[in-house]
């Protein structure tokens, strides 16, 4: 079993920065994909980013819409996944979630999968301003 808590959310600027922590409880979380979902209101949750075990790799996967303004990492010791959002758009805001998958072991189309993972985090605001 494993426990998730963000933050890390906030207001910002267009154009601004945040970074959103995961916090898990469970010694087995360094064993699980992990992910970022978000929904905006009126909107169905959808990917954001994700990255794998370190034992598979690290490998990280992300939405085009947030390729190459969005990272994603993972620190086992502290038991914490990070998503450090950069450059952020108004089309940013939403409620964050974090999430772990037991049954996803690599980076292919499953990732994407919000179904697939079996542990989620209470979510976090993220509110970008124009």
């Amino acid at each position: 079993q494993v426990q998730l808590v963000e933050s890390g959310g906030g207001l910002v600027q267009a154009g601004g920065s945040l970074r959103l922590s995961c916090a898990a409880s469970g010694r087995a979380f360094s064993t699980y994909t992990t992910g970022w979902f978000r929904q905006a209101p009126g909107k169905e949750r959808e990917f954001v980013a994700a990255i794998t075990t370190s034992r598979s790799g690290g490998i990280t996967a992300y939405a085009d819409s947030v390729k190459g303004r969005f990272t994603i990492s993972r620190d086992n010791a502290k038991n914490t996944v990070y998503l450090q959002m950069n450059s952020l758009k108004p089309e940013d805001t939403a409620v964050y979630y974090c999430a772990a998958s037991t049954v996803v072991y690599y980076a292919g189309s499953n990732i994407q999968r919000s179904a697939l993972y079996n542990y989620w985090g209470q979510g976090t605001q993220v509110t970008v301003s124009s």
